[in-house]
């Protein structure tokens, strides 16, 4: 398969990066300026340091968040994501399809339940095209913002 093969079946779901203070309450300030515009967090993974924190977020409505974060000057970065609603036995196989394609998977995590109450992971990659058409191909149901944005 070629890497350069683009494959649309939606917008891709986007992480944002936030640095936030290493201090009670900066989380919840975020969640909260976030929530005033009717946005919600939908999956989030959070590392800690002594004197920082990294906030990745995946949220209900990324433009609104951009323009946002943008507006109020708070630094951020963005990335791609595969997100899907595998878990258990197409947990192994979904790993095992991109071992096999031998693309490495930079982090992952779980994102909130859907409104069903599905389990959904997000996962980052090496290179987002190129997993997104060899977990097509191996026939996995992808998620897409519009999936996520609630």
């Amino acid at each position: 398969m070629d890497s350069d093969t683009i494959i649309d079946h939606g917008e891709p779901v986007r992480q944002f990066s936030v640095l936030l203070p290493n201090r009670v309450g900066a989380l919840a300030a975020m969640v909260k300026l976030l929530r005033s515009l009717g946005i919600e967090v939908i999956g989030l993974s959070v590392q800690d340091s002594r004197d920082a924190t990294v906030a990745r977020l995946v949220v209900s409505d990324p433009d609104g968040t951009e323009h946002l974060f943008m507006e109020k000057g708070i630094p951020f970065t963005t990335c791609e994501l595969i997100a899907m609603r595998e878990s258990g036995p197409g947990l192994l196989q979904c790993l095992d399809t991109l071992m096999i394609a031998e693309t490495n998977i930079d982090f992952a995590y779980a994102l909130m339940p859907s409104p069903e109450g599905r389990s959904m992971l997000a996962m980052h990659v090496e290179d987002y095209e190129f997993a997104l058409a060899v977990l097509h191909q191996s026939g996995f149901k992808l998620m897409y913002q519009e999936d996520l944005s609630r």
